[in-house]
């Protein structure tokens, strides 16, 4: 009798669970949607960056690289993919602004449009030590427009600043920011640019070679690397301004590379930095100094080999126009700023003493010298 009593409250107790589960289903109506707020008008920063974003972005290229690569076992030939990074439309004539570390090492690229056609690219000019590099291709219709070309001499901190770039392999993303400095120095892989513009702007991997803009939707500069300990974006961001971009890119759609005053000096960094050391000096030891150059019509005087194999150090270069170099990487870095028929102001160390000449430099005849 107990037993059934229990069963019965039992099966009374859980008919009342699921009756209070079950209920609202059986009984409720239709799901009807929550009906949706209108908005209203966009602030009008907003409106102002999406039309920059529509207008610019049409101009943006996707570019991948692939390299040759010899299987060692069969000597087969074979093309494998390299990397990715953007770009964006020069001119007319179909010229595509890169990045020279997007195309360093490859064999061949492809730039893939806004409307995603894809076209061969052909390499025209590159400059390692700009990290520049222009494409052509040929769009037979409806090419896309260039962007506007801005100035980057009036650029001020805090101005606002938009990048355009296919980060990760996304294409088509704009980030927005702000210049946060002016006038940056980045070192690396052996090459030291100057006057770069630093920016919060996220920039990432595959950035690289995009169009940053100011607010009018001008080019000021193209996104080059970023500081960051684990290889993503950790708030700094460089671009080579736009003013260096418009002196390279015209040179390298002409001859193919960046025509140079030369000085006419080399060097080997650890030689001379245990010289310079030694003396007790901060410049770069002269160690050749080539033939009919401005360095030799000057009176440059290299260092010479002793009888025993030790160095007498000639002149030390410890200035150019009154920059102190280092090393050959800022002595080259200095250079940059030169043009064929300037005259620099050259401040040397000769013989316990320091002296200043004033150099006129000529165009280079070979490479190797500086």
């Amino acid at each position: 009798m107990r037993l059934r009593t229990a069963m019965l409250l039992a099966a009374l107790l859980l008919g009342g669970v699921a009756g209070f589960f079950l209920r609202p289903w059986l009984q409720s109506p239709s799901p009807v949607p929550r009906p949706v707020v209108p908005r209203g008008d966009l602030a009008a920063d907003e409106r102002s960056t999406i039309a920059l974003f529509e207008q610019a972005s049409p101009s943006v290229v996707f570019i991948s690289t692939t390299q040759q690569v010899i299987d060692p076992w069969s000597l087969r030939v074979f093309q494998t993919r390299r990397g990715t990074g953007s770009g964006f439309i020069w001119d007319r004539a179909g010229h595509v602004v890169t990045n020279y570390h997007v195309i360093k090492g490859a064999s061949s690229a492809i730039v893939r449009l806004h409307d995603g056609r894809a076209y061969r690219a052909v390499l025209v000019g590159s400059s390692p030590d700009d990290d520049l590099a222009v494409l052509r291709i040929k769009v037979p219709f409806d090419p896309p427009p260039p962007i506007p070309l801005g100035d980057s001499a009036s650029l001020k901190v805090g101005q606002k600043v938009f990048a355009i770039g296919n980060p990760f392999g996304l294409d088509h993303t704009l980030t927005t920011g702000i210049v946060s400095a002016l006038e940056r120095t980045l070192r690396a892989e052996g090459q030291t640019i100057r006057h770069l513009i630093q920016t919060d702007a996220a920039i990432n991997p595959g950035n690289s070679g995009g169009p940053l803009l100011d607010s009018a939707g001008r080019l000021i500069g193209v996104n080059t690397a970023i500081y960051s300990p684990s290889g993503a974006y950790a708030g700094i961001g460089f671009a080579i301004p736009s003013d260096r971009v418009n002196e390279v890119v015209p040179q390298l759609i002409a001859h193919g590379r960046v025509i140079r005053p030369r000085l006419g000096v080399g060097s080997d960094a650890r030689l001379s930095a245990a010289v310079v050391a030694r003396l007790g000096l901060e410049g770069v030891l002269v160690l050749r100094v080539e033939p009919g150059s401005p360095a030799a019509r000057a009176g440059l005087r290299p260092a010479r080999l002793r009888w025993d194999g030790g160095i007498v150090p000639g002149d030390i270069i410890l200035a150019l126009n009154g920059q102190p170099v280092r090393s050959m990487a800022e002595l080259r870095a200095v250079m940059r700023d030169m043009h064929v028929g300037d005259t620099v102001r050259l401040r040397i160390w000769r013989e316990g003493e320091q002296r200043e000449l004033e150099i006129p430099l000529d165009a280079p005849h070979e490479a190797g010298m500086h």
